[in-house]
């Protein structure tokens, strides 16, 4: 990875979902290395210590700052304590990154309405109660940038319902926050992972499976955590300053091919 270019410089970051899941990278986990490389100060955030302390680890071999949290997202109260623990601790918040996620399979008819309540309660509620905390106080440190994290599922479904329709969710929240909050000098947009080989997809893969995830592309590269953090980055620095209300895949193409690939 790229030394410090300062892209981020003087920013503070909340990225949730930041832990890895053993030693194979997260997408998460590499956009808050990636931000810390690039000049912010990070608070990690994950629901599990030990995957967070894989991260901070990294970043403090780096010489990068951050500190961490360990909470439950989909609760009011612990963003409330994330947000106001980065203020505490740094003064202001300029990059909220929203990075948790989990999948759900099935057809409406398959699915259980607990399954269903709980994808739509972490894909999508854990973004809007970080916005909630995280907004007024962007918009008081002269505002900022918001990523949440779609997945190209979101305008391809492909047999996972719940998922497809909380990820769909996503974006729709990216526009309607990016509409409501511009005036706060506050920009919203998304990103829609393909086929990543990450810490959440790894356990799930075989070689095989992996080879054929690759072939989907029109570019026959295997995606990684660190082309979604790139993403990031971008959206999150002063030179997308004029981008809001977007949602941009990074697939390396697979959402231009056909249905049976």
């Amino acid at each position: 990875m790229s030394t410090n270019t300062g892209r981020l410089d003087g920013k503070i970051a909340i990225v949730t979902g930041a832990g890895s899941r053993g030693d194979i990278l997260g997408n998460g986990q590499a956009t808050a290395i990636l931000f810390a490389q690039q000049g912010a100060k990070v608070m990690l955030v994950d629901s599990n210590q030990e995957n967070l302390d894989r991260t901070k680890d990294h970043i403090a071999m780096e010489g990068g700052e951050c500190l961490t949290f360990v909470g439950d997202v989909t609760e009011s109260l612990t963003c409330k304590e994330i947000v106001k623990n980065t203020i505490d601790a740094y003064g202001a918040l300029n990059i909220l990154h929203n990075n948790v996620g989990i999948g759900g399979a099935g057809t409406i008819v398959d699915v259980s309405e607990e399954d269903w309540d709980r994808v739509l309660k972490v894909n999508i509620k854990s973004m809007m109660l970080m916005g909630k905390y995280a907004v007024p106080e962007m918009a008081a440190s002269g505002g900022g940038s918001i990523i949440n994290i779609s997945s190209i599922s979101a305008i391809r479904p492909r047999g996972l319902t719940p998922y497809t329709v909380s990820k769909s969710g996503v974006i729709a929240l990216t526009k309607a926050m990016a509409v409501d909050h511009a005036g706060d000098g506050i920009r919203v947009n998304c990103i829609l992972p393909g086929p990543i080989y990450s810490s959440m997809t790894a356990p799930n893969m075989t070689p095989e499976k992996r080879r054929i995830r690759q072939q989907a592309s029109p570019l026959k590269v295997e995606g990684t955590p660190w082309d979604v953090a790139w993403a990031a980055v971008f959206l999150a620095s002063d030179e997308a300053k004029w981008v809001t209300g977007v949602a941009l895949n990074v697939d390396g193409g697979v959402t231009l091919s056909g249905p049976d690939r």
